[in-house]
Protein backbone atom coordinates (compact mmCIF):
# COMPACT_ATOMS: atom_id res chain seq x y z
CA UNK A 1 0.00 0.00 0.00
CA UNK A 2 1.58 3.25 -1.02
CA UNK A 3 1.01 6.28 0.99
CA UNK A 4 -0.25 9.21 -1.01
CA UNK A 5 2.46 11.60 -1.76
CA UNK A 6 -0.52 14.46 -0.66
CA UNK A 7 -0.10 13.61 3.07
CA UNK A 8 1.75 16.17 5.16
CA UNK A 9 4.60 15.11 7.73
CA UNK A 10 2.26 16.63 10.10
CA UNK A 11 -0.35 14.28 8.80
CA UNK A 12 2.28 11.17 8.64
CA UNK A 13 3.45 11.74 11.64
CA UNK A 14 0.06 11.56 13.74
CA UNK A 15 -0.70 8.74 11.90
CA UNK A 16 2.86 6.77 13.07
CA UNK A 17 1.32 8.47 16.69
CA UNK A 18 -2.16 6.78 16.15
CA UNK A 19 -0.74 3.22 15.16
CA UNK A 20 1.62 3.33 18.36
CA UNK A 21 -1.21 4.08 20.43
CA UNK A 22 -3.43 1.64 18.71
CA UNK A 23 -0.80 -1.04 19.27
CA UNK A 24 0.43 -0.14 23.07
CA UNK A 25 -3.89 -0.12 23.82
CA UNK A 26 -4.08 -3.69 22.14
CA UNK A 27 -1.11 -4.87 24.13
CA UNK A 28 -2.76 -3.88 27.51
CA UNK A 29 -6.09 -5.27 26.74
CA UNK A 30 -4.60 -8.23 26.29
CA UNK A 31 -2.70 -7.81 29.29
CA UNK A 32 -5.56 -6.79 31.86
CA UNK A 33 -8.36 -8.28 29.99
CA UNK A 34 -7.44 -11.53 28.24
CA UNK A 35 -4.50 -12.26 31.61
CA UNK A 36 -1.89 -12.36 29.06
CA UNK A 37 1.16 -11.56 31.00
CA UNK A 38 3.90 -9.51 29.09
CA UNK A 39 7.60 -11.12 29.28
CA UNK A 40 11.10 -8.68 29.35
CA UNK A 41 11.03 -8.60 25.96
CA UNK A 42 7.67 -7.74 26.00
CA UNK A 43 7.55 -4.84 28.06
CA UNK A 44 11.24 -3.35 26.45
CA UNK A 45 9.38 -3.64 23.02
CA UNK A 46 6.77 -1.44 24.89
CA UNK A 47 9.18 1.03 26.11
CA UNK A 48 10.44 1.58 22.03
CA UNK A 49 6.91 2.13 21.09
CA UNK A 50 6.11 4.84 23.37
CA UNK A 51 9.95 6.65 23.09
CA UNK A 52 8.63 6.39 19.13
CA UNK A 53 5.13 7.38 19.88
CA UNK A 54 6.58 10.56 21.49
CA UNK A 55 8.55 11.55 18.93
CA UNK A 56 5.84 11.11 16.62
CA UNK A 57 2.90 12.86 18.49
CA UNK A 58 5.19 16.11 19.61
CA UNK A 59 6.43 16.05 15.85
CA UNK A 60 2.66 16.17 15.16
CA UNK A 61 2.15 18.73 17.50
CA UNK A 62 4.84 20.87 16.64
CA UNK A 63 4.96 20.76 12.76
CA UNK A 64 8.56 21.75 12.99
CA UNK A 65 10.28 22.66 9.69
CA UNK A 66 13.01 20.40 7.52
CA UNK A 67 15.53 20.31 10.03
CA UNK A 68 13.12 19.59 12.98
CA UNK A 69 11.23 17.10 10.80
CA UNK A 70 14.39 15.59 10.53
CA UNK A 71 15.24 15.39 13.88
CA UNK A 72 12.11 14.12 15.11
CA UNK A 73 11.99 11.67 11.91
CA UNK A 74 15.48 10.21 12.99
CA UNK A 75 13.98 9.80 16.54
CA UNK A 76 11.03 7.65 15.44
CA UNK A 77 13.60 5.45 12.95
CA UNK A 78 16.38 4.76 16.02
CA UNK A 79 13.43 3.83 18.70
CA UNK A 80 11.54 1.69 15.95
CA UNK A 81 15.00 -0.13 15.16
CA UNK A 82 15.56 -0.29 18.48
CA UNK A 83 12.12 -2.46 18.96
CA UNK A 84 12.76 -4.05 15.55
CA UNK A 85 16.13 -5.23 17.36
CA UNK A 86 14.27 -6.20 20.79
CA UNK A 87 11.36 -8.01 18.66
CA UNK A 88 14.12 -9.78 16.27
CA UNK A 89 15.50 -11.58 19.53
CA UNK A 90 12.22 -12.38 20.36
CA UNK A 91 11.05 -14.12 17.53
CA UNK A 92 14.93 -15.68 17.63
CA UNK A 93 14.05 -17.51 20.90
CA UNK A 94 10.62 -18.81 19.70
CA UNK A 95 12.32 -20.33 17.33
CA UNK A 96 15.16 -21.82 19.23
CA UNK A 97 15.07 -25.83 19.32
CA UNK A 98 13.15 -26.14 23.19
CA UNK A 99 16.72 -27.47 24.52
CA UNK A 100 18.23 -24.28 23.39
CA UNK A 101 15.74 -22.07 25.13
CA UNK A 102 17.19 -20.27 27.80
CA UNK A 103 15.71 -20.82 31.75
CA UNK A 104 12.84 -19.36 32.78
CA UNK A 105 13.87 -15.98 35.34
CA UNK A 106 12.46 -14.11 38.02
CA UNK A 107 9.69 -11.82 37.13
CA UNK A 108 10.82 -8.46 36.44
CA UNK A 109 9.29 -6.80 39.75
CA UNK A 110 11.44 -9.19 41.65
CA UNK A 111 14.43 -8.60 39.94
CA UNK A 112 14.06 -4.76 40.36
CA UNK A 113 13.66 -5.78 44.09
CA UNK A 114 16.50 -7.22 44.72
CA UNK A 115 19.09 -7.13 41.97
CA UNK A 116 21.13 -3.64 40.96
CA UNK A 117 19.64 -1.86 37.56
CA UNK A 118 22.26 -2.55 35.35
CA UNK A 119 21.94 -6.42 35.80
CA UNK A 120 18.06 -6.04 35.18
CA UNK A 121 18.61 -4.50 32.21
CA UNK A 122 20.77 -6.96 30.99
CA UNK A 123 18.87 -9.53 31.77
CA UNK A 124 15.75 -8.34 30.35
CA UNK A 125 17.71 -7.11 26.90
CA UNK A 126 18.51 -10.54 26.84
CA UNK A 127 15.24 -12.33 27.77
CA UNK A 128 14.41 -16.08 28.99
CA UNK A 129 12.21 -18.88 28.19
CA UNK A 130 9.18 -16.77 29.47
CA UNK A 131 10.24 -14.84 26.24
CA UNK A 132 10.31 -17.97 23.70
CA UNK A 133 6.59 -19.34 24.90
CA UNK A 134 3.82 -18.26 22.07
CA UNK A 135 0.65 -17.63 23.58
CA UNK A 136 -1.06 -15.41 20.68
CA UNK A 137 -1.18 -15.50 17.46
CA UNK A 138 -3.10 -13.99 14.80
CA UNK A 139 -2.90 -15.45 10.54
CA UNK A 140 -0.04 -17.57 12.13
CA UNK A 141 2.27 -14.77 13.36
CA UNK A 142 3.38 -14.50 17.10
CA UNK A 143 2.58 -10.77 18.63
CA UNK A 144 7.21 -10.89 18.58
CA UNK A 145 6.02 -11.69 14.88
CA UNK A 146 3.22 -9.03 14.43
CA UNK A 147 5.65 -6.18 16.76
CA UNK A 148 8.55 -7.09 14.39
CA UNK A 149 6.67 -6.42 11.25
CA UNK A 150 5.22 -3.07 12.98
CA UNK A 151 8.46 -1.75 14.14
CA UNK A 152 9.86 -2.61 10.65
CA UNK A 153 6.82 -0.52 9.09
CA UNK A 154 7.58 2.62 11.67
CA UNK A 155 10.73 2.45 11.10
CA UNK A 156 10.54 2.75 7.34
CA UNK A 157 8.10 5.43 7.21
CA UNK A 158 10.27 7.43 9.66
CA UNK A 159 13.04 7.06 7.05
CA UNK A 160 11.23 7.77 4.31
CA UNK A 161 10.29 11.12 6.43
CA UNK A 162 14.03 11.73 7.23
CA UNK A 163 14.38 12.09 3.18
CA UNK A 164 11.61 13.22 2.27
CA UNK A 165 12.04 16.75 0.24
CA UNK A 166 8.68 18.80 1.49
Amino acid sequence: MALPASLSSRQLFALIAIIIAGLYGYALYEQHVNGLEPCPLCMTQRLFYALAGVAALLAAIHHPGQTGRRIYAALVALSASGGAAVAGRQVWLQHLPPELVPACGPSLEYMLETLPFTDVLTRVVQGDGNCALVDWSFLGLSMAEWSLAWFIAIAALACWLLVRRR
